[in-house]
């Protein structure tokens, strides 16, 4: 009995062994896995540009790919070079295949005009038509962008600006010219589409703001307060209780507008032809912009900036400001800036009201500190024209000077301040490119 439990043991020993060394002589498939990298790191691009497109295979046996432009195959190398001359957005797929299996992996490559991404400051003129500059994201400037574009000259005292759905909506005074007193351009070619002058006229008296809900849901600021223009039926609309509105930049967060009127923060929602809410603060209001969390910060003059909601309208939490910089958040009754007295990148704010001077306010930790008096790093500055901006994108802080008036508004400058250092810094510096300024525009923030 003993030698038959011996042999039983044996066999399932025995057993063991072969079922394991059989484990181990199992295959077991191995897939590929497949990741597209650019070899600059951007997916976007000018169409006079290219991208090299490598694919970063994991496969440990020999395998095959595939180069697939909005579904039609271009190329079955592991590096691709992709092209294209038509604006739009491309899917580029890569798929992989090896015996034991297949992997693809998509990206979206943007191939986009070349004003799309950058910075704009619109010129009002003096005794002749506006003009528009534009900065690249490499820092290179280039003058008259629109006379470039389109041959013409844009209508007299242009004033503001705004983009929505890939249309640029241009405000002048006066219009004329090859504009109107609203000319509509393609956002990323800066052609002009559409222009609006005698539909307007005796309809608009000087209109300083534009903001837009859609094509045709056009809101105006002039003289006589806040109207709505519907291009379809040539209507434009006053605002009851508008009168008086002021003459600053009108942000629209979550497909509402929101203009100010002495301590008020004015709602406007589509659909609407009266102000849909009213929100107010203690002090005159300086300055509405949007925030990075699609909310709202308002300045006024008791000091203050708040953050507010832009759905609910009701104010989140207010900081005091105290000393120059709560001063700085006063209207100035005497340059009556046509921006905000704020400029927001995330919860960063800075502040100036066309004084030399720039502070900066950070709202998470209700720190207020000065940056720096323009006057001692820039030549000529006898004025600062309407308020500093800053990039969203990069951080750096722009603002407009001339040397004074009379012929020495031709002496001018665009400076971009850089401050993520312990000292100030000038980044870059424009010379002589302005005709009074009417303000700032960075693309990102009407993304």
């Amino acid at each position: 009995m003993k030698k038959f439990y011996l042999v039983l043991l044996f066999l399932g020993v025995l057993t063991g062994l072969v079922s394991s060394c059989s484990d181990d002589d199992k295959y077991i498939p191995t897939p590929p896995t497949v990741t597209i990298e650019s070899a600059n790191g951007s997916f976007s691009m000018l169409p006079t540009e290219s991208i090299v497109l490598k694919a970063k295979v994991d496969s440990p046996i020999e395998t095959s790919l595939a180069w697939l432009v909005n579904g039609e195959k271009v190329s079955t190398d592991s590096i691709y070079t992709f092209k294209a001359e038509e604006l739009g957005k491309y899917n580029v797929m890569l798929a992989v295949s090896n015996a034991d299996g297949k992997a693809f992996t998509t990206t979206m490559i943007e191939v986009h005009g070349k004003y799309k991404y950058g910075t704009f400051i619109l010129n009002e003129g003096s005794r002749s038509p506006g003009s528009l500059i534009f900065i690249d994201s490499k820092g290179e400037i280039t003058n008259n962008v629109y006379q470039f574009e389109n041959g013409g000259e844009l209508g007299a005292l242009t004033q503001d600006l705004f983009i929505k759905d890939n249309k640029m909506y241009i405000v002048s005074q006066s219009g004329g010219y090859d504009g109107g007193f609203v000319t509509i351009l393609n956002a990323e070619t800066l052609k002009r589409e559409r222009k609006f002058q005698e539909e307007l006229e005796g309809k608009v008296s000087s209109p300083t703001h534009i903001a837009v809900l859609d094509e045709d849901n056009i809101y105006i600021r002039d003289g006589q307060g806040i109207k709505i223009f519907h291009p379809s039926t040539g209507e434009v609309l006053l605002v009851e209780g508008t009168s008086g509105a002021r003459n600053n930049t009108m942000p629209v967060v979550n497909n509402k507008v929101f203009a100010t009127r002495n301590n008020t923060v004015l709602v406007f929602e589509e659909g609407k032809d009266q102000i849909a809410k009213t929100i107010t603060f203690e002090g005159n209001v300086s300055g509405v912009i949007k925030s990075s969390d699609n909310n709202l910060w308002v300045s006024d003059a008791s000091g203050k900036i708040s953050k507010v909601d832009a759905n609910t309208c009701e104010i989140l939490k207010a900081n005091t400001l105290t000393g120059d910089a709560a001063n700085e958040l006063k209207p100035n009754t005497f340059a009556r800036p046509a921006t905000p007295n704020i400029t927001a990148k995330g919860d960063t704010l800075y502040i100036n009201s066309t004084s030399s001077k720039i502070y900066r306010h950070i709202f998470g930790e209700n720190q207020t500190d000065f940056m720096v008096d323009a006057k001692t790093m820039v030549e000529n500055v006898g004025q600062v024209y309407n308020t500093v901006a800053v990039n969203p994108k990069t951080g750096k802080v722009f603002m407009n000077t001339l040397k004074g008036w009379g012929n020495n508004y031709l002496i001018n400058q665009i400076t971009a301040f850089d401050f993520s250092g312990e000292e100030p810094e000038i980044s870059a510096a424009y010379n002589d490119y302005t005709r009074f300024p009417a303000g700032i525009f960075f693309t990102y923030n009407f993304e």
